[in-house]
């Protein structure tokens, strides 16, 4: 019997996973928009942690988001061409870049405070309509950390 085609399909959980971060990407920018806010969508946490950590190395910030090397230094050259961030070159290992957020990144990080505010209170109303999908995808995350997709396959 072929794979199905079906892309609601339970198989294609992955893929619907994606489309949900997409939609909630698409419709995030307007509301940043009227919030003043800059930041690439993607990229709010990024400038969080750095926010949280005062400075930080790439690998510093990946680790702080559970997030790839490559995908944090990824992020980064569009946070400095918006001036939310700055990089300098580490004291100690020259080959070594430590983020910063500039005056204007500090400003970003505080609309994006208040924005959160109101979009968990969207996001309550939401979960009221359709589940708890917030702590459905930490169960889920947590679950196939603690026995992963191959080990279940197996079983």
């Amino acid at each position: 019997m072929p794979a199905s085609t079906d892309l609601d399909d339970i198989t294609f959980l992955g893929r619907l996973s994606e489309a949900l971060s997409d939609r909630i990407e698409e419709q995030t920018r307007p509301l940043f928009d009227e919030a003043g806010i800059t930041v690439p969508v993607r990229s709010c946490s990024l400038l969080t942690a750095l926010g949280a950590a005062g400075e930080a190395s790439a690998a510093d910030l990946a680790r702080a988001l559970g997030q790839s090397h490559q995908l944090v230094v990824q992020k980064c050259p569009a946070l400095l061409r918006l001036g939310l961030i700055t990089q300098h070159a580490d004291s100690t290992d020259a080959r070594r870049k430590i983020f910063r957020l500039t005056d204007v990144g500090r400003d970003q990080l505080a609309r994006i405070d208040a924005y959160s505010v109101r979009i968990s209170e969207v996001y309550r109303d939401l979960f009221e309509e359709v589940g708890d999908v917030h702590g459905a995808i930490l169960k889920a995350l947590n679950a196939l950390d603690a026995r992963p997709l191959a080990e279940r396959f197996n079983e």
